[in-house]
């Protein structure tokens, strides 16, 4: 789109009488994010199964609830580890390891529960960090420094392979079929998961890096190629509910930050100085 017919979409969005039509917030909302597509709007239905893939209730009870205990204990840690509670855990490093093996366990008897994929990929990037995927570039926030690169490597295969199958596991056949507000959010959680470690990556990559993730197509990727993927991903993320991942896949969309910088001088050119971003 040119800047003169960005200039007369914008005036006219503006300069409509009363208010903005759908039609105009559909405009505006294409020139931001490029990839938006108003039409396919999350059909969410509460009468769905909370898990496609365990639709026994049952069995969704028993399996969820063993999440929950290794979940809740995660959270008492980290609460331990902000100082917001007194410190139990002589070796917090080893019990949030223990917690992650649990969820390990959790997954091998139930390998299409796709929660407990997103919650252990959680676990191993608190552990590991976001950079996991680059040799030699750890993260100072995550708990486990100076990991052998084996290790890390290793984890950070089990990460992005947790995210995919969580993706593929509760992913809607068609922007037309329903899904559970349960379902919806754990996919919203992994996309903007998956997004995060992408966009790290992205930050921290060095022009002479070499990732080896097993023959995963990651290892051929470019800053470009990550930074484009994380946007894709913050994306869904909130497109399935995550406001955050939303606004942050506009930032780190590449065709977006182009979009919005001719958006930007086409509105000073045609207000002045009065015009605010």
């Amino acid at each position: 789109m040119t800047p003169s017919r960005l200039r007369g979409t914008v005036k006219q969005s503006i300069m409509a009488e009363g208010s903005l039509s759908r039609r105009d917030f559909n405009v505006l909302e294409k020139i931001k994010d490029p990839e938006a597509n108003p039409v396919a709007a999350v059909m969410v239905d509460q009468n769905l199964p909370k898990d496609p893939n365990v639709t026994d209730t049952s069995v969704y009870e028993r399996v969820s609830q063993k999440e929950r205990d290794i979940v809740v204990a995660i959270q008492q840690l980290e609460m331990e580890l902000a100082g917001l509670r007194s410190l139990t855990s002589t070796e917090p490093t080893k019990d949030y390891r223990r917690y992650a093996h649990e969820l390990g366990q959790l997954i091998s008897e139930n390998p299409r529960y796709a929660s407990a994929r997103n919650n252990r990929a959680q676990a191993f990037r608190r552990l590991y960090g976001d950079t996991m995927i680059l040799p030699g570039q750890p993260d100072t926030k995550a708990l486990i420094q100076g990991a052998d690169a084996e290790e890390v490597s290793q984890v950070a295969l089990t990460v992005l392979s947790d995210l995919d199958e969580a993706v593929s596991l509760l992913t809607p056949n068609s922007p037309f079929t329903p899904i559970s507000p349960v379902a919806g959010k754990t996919l919203s959680q992994a996309h903007t998961q998956r997004a995060a470690i992408y966009y790290m990556t992205s930050k921290s990559m060095q022009s002479d890096v070499s990732v080896s993730l097993g023959g995963r197509k990651e290892e051929k990727w470019t800053k470009l190629d990550f930074e484009s993927a994380a946007s894709r991903d913050f994306a869904l993320g909130g497109r399935y509910g995550n406001e955050v991942a939303k606004g942050l896949a506009v930032s780190t969309n590449p065709t977006a930050k182009l979009c919005g910088q001719i958006v930007r001088e086409a509105m000073k050119k045609e207000y002045g100085p009065a015009f605010v971003e």
